[in-house]
């Protein structure tokens, strides 16, 4: 017997059948210069800072708390580096919460992005503004440079193990002592059931965002150019690397904030009870 009253929806997490969980070879993911390409023709969408990662779940919250996170943790900035900065939408928070005027080193494949980034970067700091066009791990940065390195849905285009160490050796390389590097990113899980889970939620949240063919055109150019790592490796790579503390911001699905400090700065002592 009816009641009258509309069910409410449902909170059961449903299992859909998605297409294949990234099954494309490292040594067949695309090139650079394909993503630059593609990366060419998004400078628009990637320009606004509430809708820039459409396809990101929590992108806002996530910028909002990396920035954050390394106006906390770093001593002072003086020098920030940002690693496929796009747009400059990162950039930008961290100048706009931050009260200075640090100099902004601007990394990214795409020509017009990085064109785009310091004419949008210029407006919010009185700061020097250097563009380095290319891809990060052949860049010549000097060392023990930067008291914040963000790097923000760049690094999952990293592919086999020597190349995931030999990034993250050169970012704690790059950095000063105390200062700190921040991530967001599209992470995979270390248990295949649990990847199973979080990839159709994800596809959920697209499909609801845009439609079917939205959520295969993004599962397409991910399948096609990306390769993430789950955010424990991550941290286990950090740690390993020698970032005296790392911690997790925020996850949702397969996307999660998180970053550390390099240290060399006195931890504090235990509190007691």
């Amino acid at each position: 017997m009816s009641s009258g009253h509309p069910k409410p929806p449902s909170t059961a997490i449903r299992i859909t059948t998605n297409k294949s969980i990234m099954t494309t070879p490292l040594s067949q993911k695309s090139t650079p210069s394909v993503i630059e390409a593609r990366f060419n023709n998004e400078v628009e969408r990637f320009s606004n800072l509430e809708t820039g990662q459409a396809a990101t779940l929590d992108a806002p919250l996530a910028m909002e708390l990396i920035t954050a996170a390394a106006i906390a943790s770093t001593p002072a900035i003086h020098r920030v580096l940002d690693i496929g900065c796009g747009a400059g939408n990162n950039t930008i928070k961290l100048l706009r919460s931050y009260h200075g005027n640090p100099d902004c080193d601007l990394n990214d494949l795409s020509l017009p992005m990085l064109n785009r980034a310091q004419e949008r970067i210029s407006l919010e700091t009185t700061g020097k503004i250097t563009l380095i066009h290319g891809d990060f791990r052949s860049a010549d940065l000097r060392e023990e440079s930067y008291d914040v390195i963000l790097a923000a849905a760049v690094l999952h285009h990293l592919r086999d193990d020597q190349d995931w160490n030999d990034a993250f050796a050169k970012i704690y390389r790059l950095l000063k002592p105390g200062g700190s590097f921040w991530v967001t990113d599209l992470v995979n899980h270390e248990s295949p059931r649990v990847q199973e889970l979080m990839w159709s939620r994800y596809g959920d949240f697209l499909e609801a965002s845009g439609g079917a063919d939205y959520r295969e055109k993004v599962f397409n150019y991910i399948e096609a150019e990306d390769s993430p790592r789950p955010v424990t490796f991550q941290l286990d790579l950090m740690r390993k690397t020698g970032f005296q503390y790392v911690d997790i911001l925020h996850k949702n699905s397969c996307f999660a904030a998180f970053g550390g400090s390099k240290g060399t700065l006195k931890r504090p002592e235990t509190l007691k009870l």
